[in-house]
């Protein structure tokens, strides 16, 4: 689905459902009224907020509920927490935004931006065969302080793509697009994305089946000036007809990106199995086929039918409006599906996964037991009996997800799906329907329905605060599925365990009335039908009569399975403690000695028993060859594995724990209710320091560590990003390299040497935050030097890697995609400087990083609109006024000081200068003091410096496979007659040569050791002032 990934809860008690598409718009009178101080209604907040709304005792945030007369309904949220977490004063608060509002005046209606940033989240795999965690990047958070929350506001309306025109696939991801393109009371194309730019806000939207939402967030100051041009979108919006063809090819560009992903490919083949004239079958994307040329050839009116659906559909009385600022403010058919269908699948990714799935009754109107919910946590326990625990010790599955995921295409109201999916082993796929019938349990127990349910009220009870724009993104979708007593508590809490509701659904989830999935590659050339959409490779057929008979009858189940025992994890005591040493405002070194030290800070802000513990166990051993790179990855997974069955307890009762295969160590990462959280600590370095593994393990790791590489090599941005990082970063290993290493063969024995010389040496380094006192904070640290006895390294290990000084002229490193199957390219260019945006180990650049298709345009016309932006970019920054230059500054700096949502904000900021040993934890404060000195002639002196023939300038293009790149043929087209799964080799780079005359003088880059190996070194950089 062309969605955000969001959770929600199920079914309303009264939704604000679309008309069916027979039925008439709405009257005119009903068209929406969202502008700030528009309508007759105008509702202020009391000091109690509506009493009916159930809300957490932790949340500040006061709310009041109303429905204007046009029908729409809206949730009024008042925040008056202040930056040290208590409630103010809500008449100064009030005051305050007069007096900001007085000295903002007026905007100018001609903004003009770069598009209307529609992000479709991060397009990172979201599938539960996912590769493994531990081999993804950090993204440490460095953008907040401490002064405000930004205002937010979002908009839900109740319809979406089975909305859809049977003509016109993706008409309703379509017109959300459109809708910001300019309104008749502010024209201006891009008018709203400069607004919010220039006021250091943000906006998203997202289509799914049966709701699209908007939302964004802005300054405070600023936040009656944005809702209005906001609204106007809902109100009067242009969508003027010559943007049409140019707003396709922006949804074909999204659709493009999504093809190769498996878990997008995987719900689109299981909608195909729906019977005809259901909407689960619909192609709810929409592309340049189904919106552009396609109606052309049937003489569809595109433009005529978007206005037509905006006015039937975008209408108030299927909007719910949830608005947060500081102070005052059709009938259901199930799908018919075949039952007991093997499903082959050729996946994108190297990968052995099965997903078993059932399509059951909707299961919105018993949100209150969540049934679905109950049987996926059962299922997916991974404690001892669990489903997985046995499977592990067959060494047929890495890992299992069961349950609904919530979104539009799981969750609506013609069906549910319930599924379960696991990533199997060489040997688990050999053998995948004996692993289906061992997914089958029997039973429930009440006592388990309430520990579930102690765990996330007293999740609910003590909730840390979200981003508001996040917040009123999920609440709005909460106003059109529940009641309004249970807007804030409908998606969160179990609230009555009824065994009627549980066993009707648990009845349904019968093994010969399931689907399966098979994903592999050894499916390849034994699957002969193509979905039309994506192009992914299947075949269907029936389950062999021997099974289908063993699934009918009453089989026996498993002795080894059996639910799960009394959880020790769940805390019990929420007492906050009293400080034993002097509240600092940045963390302190309590514990500084050869083999350790460890940062401190106690929490007297967010006031909640949480906290959070980190370390970084720095070892020499990793950087040394790609062959203890690899030895690393295997022992952090086979770590991961071993803990999960003991701590899975843990993670049930929201005690979150990670390990990270770092540059230059293991990191450890825990967070949640203080009281237990030193329990799993002591698991986790208990397990850290009798690690050990059998053979079977070791090899079932490996097989999976070599496909996990895999998969990272065949995508772009991926592949981009480790070219620039091997080009620039001494002594770095590629993932290629890695590649060839674990390719290579590795044994147990080389391992258990690895891990016995990475646990002899070590620099523990940590930081606690929360609810714990200095001195528990130094036990932590005690017991990792006690129980793994380790020496101290006898020098300091660097962790940052040393970075080549480019040379003063422009190189380009071109190499092929190795996705046959991919028509996306990426392209980026970097300038490397001293200092600003972009960190590669303390030494800083800024970059351009473009996505395209192959089918559309070459990387290296790509590369010269790029060299084009910068060209207008640097006039218009010449350009600027005093006040409009001042005005960007501002926004940066506003946005530093916002306020933190939640302590977990605060601790990503502080752990960034932890693990980078730059220790510089008001970095914020120093950056806002330098912004409010900066001028703009000093911007403009760096920017042109920078960009004249001797700058130090990288390009790296992963080309993809298309037309545009001199490709005869493409797998990318639906109709295509060659699989878009076809799997290149990825052990080598094949480099390419430019054919463009404006890149004649540019140097090829073809051998990148050879390129590099002459270059001189950078000191190690660290950026303290």
């Amino acid at each position: 689905m062309p969605q955000t990934s969001k959770s929600s809860g199920a079914g309303a008690a009264s939704p604000a459902s679309a008309p069916d598409q027979g039925e008439p718009p709405p009257p005119e009178g009903a068209r929406a009224q969202v502008a700030a101080g528009d309508g007759e209604e105008r509702a202020t907040v009391d000091d109690q907020g509506d009493p009916e709304i159930v809300k957490s005792p932790s949340d500040p945030k006061r709310y009041r509920y109303i429905e204007l007369s046009n029908g729409l309904r809206a949730l009024l949220i008042s925040d008056f927490s202040g930056a040290d977490g208590e409630g103010g004063d809500g008449e100064s608060a009030e005051q305050e935004e007069e007096q900001e509002e007085e000295e903002g005046g007026e905007e100018d209606e001609g903004d003009s931006g770069e598009g209307s940033e529609e992000e479709e989240g991060d397009r990172a795999e979201e599938e539960q065969d996912s590769d493994f965690e531990e081999l993804e990047e950090e993204n440490p958070v460095k953008k907040k302080k401490s002064s405000e929350k930004q205002a937010a506001a979002a908009l839900c309306i109740g319809v979406g793509s089975f909305s859809d025109p049977d003509e016109l696939p993706g008409l309703a991801h379509f017109l959300e697009h459109m809708v910001f393109m300019g309104s008749e009371k502010y024209p201006a194309e891009n008018g709203f994305d400069a607004f919010l730019k220039k006021h250091g806000g943000s906006d998203n939207a997202s289509t799914d089946c049966e709701r699209t939402i908007f939302q964004f967030d802005v300054q405070r100051k600023h936040f009656r000036d944005a809702l209005d041009r906001w609204a106007q979108f809902f109100i009067c919006p242009l969508m003027i007809e010559d943007a049409v063809d140019r707003e396709v090819e922006a949804v074909d560009s999204e659709f493009q990106l999504a093809r190769p992903s498996d878990s997008h490919r995987k719900e689109m083949l299981f909608g195909s199995l729906a019977k005809p004239g259901h909407p689960m079958s619909k192609f709810c994307w929409g592309n340049a086929q189904t919106l552009k040329h396609e109606p052309r050839e049937k003489q569809i009116n595109s433009y005529e039918r978007l206005r037509d659906f905006w006015r039937r559909y975008y209408s108030a009385q299927y909007m719910t409006l949830t608005v947060q600022s500081k102070g005052n403010s059709r009938t259901a058919t199930m799908p018919d599906l075949s039952y007991c269908l093997c499903v082959a699948v050729v996946p994108v990714r190297k990968v052995h996964a099965l997903t078993i799935s059932w399509a059951v009754p909707p299961q919105g109107k018993h949100y209150r037991v969540k049934p679905l919910h109950y049987i996926s946590w059962l299922i997916g326990h991974e404690g001892t009996g669990s489903i997985l625990s046995l499977l592990r010790k067959k060494c047929w599955a890495l890992a299992l997800f069961g349950g609904n995921s919530e979104t539009g295409f799981d969750q609506n109201t013609t069906y549910s799906i319930f599924s379960i999916s696991i990533t199997l082993t060489d040997q688990g796929y050999q053998n995948f329907y004996q692993v289906h019938t061992h997914t089958y349990m029997l039973g429930f127990h009440i006592l388990i329905y309430e520990e579930i349910q102690k765990i996330e009220a007293n999740e609910f009870h003590y909730q840390e605060q979200t981003d508001p724009i996040e917040f009123v993104e999920n609440i709005c979708e909460n106003m059109q599925l529940f009641p309004k007593q249970d807007f804030l508590t409908g998606d969160q809490l179990m609230f009555e365990y009824d065994p009627q509701v549980i066993n009707a659904a648990l009845s349904l989830l019968k093994p010969d009335r399931a689907n399966l999935l098979l994903l592999s590659p050894e499916n390849e050339g034994c699957c002969l039908l193509k979905e039309k959409w994506f192009g992914t490779c299947y075949s269907v057929e029936d389950i062999p009569e021997e099974w289908a008979e063993r699934w009918a009858g009453d089989f026996e189940l498993n002795p080894e399975l059996h639910l799960p025992a009394e959880n020790k994890f769940i805390a019990t005591d929420f007492t906050l403690k009293t400080s034993d040493c002097p509240d600092t405002e940045y963390p302190v070194r309590i514990v500084n000695s050869e083999r350790g030290c460890l940062w401190y800070k106690k929490d007297n802000k967010f006031k909640i028993p949480k906290a959070y513990i980190r370390f970084h166990l720095i070892s020499p051993m990793i950087q040394k060859s790609p062959e203890n790179l690899v030895l690393f990855d295997l022992f952090v997974n086979i770590l991961a594995h071993n803990l999960a069955e003991p701590a899975y307890e843990a993670d049930v009762a929201q005690l979150e724990y990670k390990l990270v295969a770092g540059e230059h160590g293991l990191m450890i990462r825990l967070k949640g209710f203080n009281h237990k959280l030193p329990l799993l600590l002591h698991l986790i370095v208990d397990q850290l320091a009798d690690f050990s593994t059998e053979q079977s393990v070791f090899t079932m790791f490996s097989e999976q560590l070599k496909k996990t590489y895999f998969n990272i090599l065949i995508k772009p941005d991926r592949l981009g990003k480790d070219i620039r990082l091997l080009i620039l970063e001494h002594c770095r290993w590629s993932v290629i390299q890695k590649y060839r290493a674990v390719s290579k063969g590795l044994t147990v024995d080389d391992l258990m040497t690895f891990v016995r010389g990475l646990k002899a040496e070590l620099y523990a380094e940590g930081l606690v935050q929360g609810n714990f006192t200095s001195a528990e904070s130094k036990e932590f640290l005690r017991y990792f030097t006690e129980k793994l006895q380790f020496q101290p390294l006898p020098a300091d290990v660097p962790v940052l890697f040393r970075v080549v000084e480019l040379p003063l002229k422009h190189h380009l490193c071109k190499v092929k995609s190795l996705n046959k199957g991919d028509a996306n390219s990426e392209v980026t260019v970097y300038y490397q400087v001293y200092p600003t945006c972009r960190n590669t180990s303390g030494v800083l650049g800024f970059s351009v990083t473009v996505e395209t298709q192959a089918t559309k345009f070459s990387s290296e016309f790509v590369e010269a609109k790029i060299e084009e932006f910068l060209v207008s970019f640097g006039e218009c920054l010449s350009g600027l006024s005093d006040e409009a230059f001042g005005t960007q500054v501002t926004a940066l700096i506003k946005l530093k000081e916002c306020e933190d949502a939640h302590l977990g904000e605060e601790v990503d900021r502080n752990w960034f200068e932890v693990v980078t040993q730059q220790y510089v934890f008001d970095r914020l404060n120093k950056e806002i003091e330098v912004l409010k000195t900066f001028t703009q002639q000093e911007l403009v002196s760096w920017f042109l410096e920078h960009r004249n023939n001797s700058s130090r300038k990288l390009s790296v293009h992963v080309v993809g496979f298309g037309v545009e790149e001199g490709d005869q043929s493409t797998t990318c087209s639906p109709d295509s007659a060659t699989s878009s799964s076809a799997y290149g080799e990825v052990s080598e780079l094949t480099f390419v040569p430019t054919s463009s005359p404006s890149l004649q003088d540019t140097t090829l880059i073809t051998d990148i050791r050879a390129f590099t190996s002459s270059l001189p070194l950078n000191p190690y950089h660290k950026i303290i002032n």
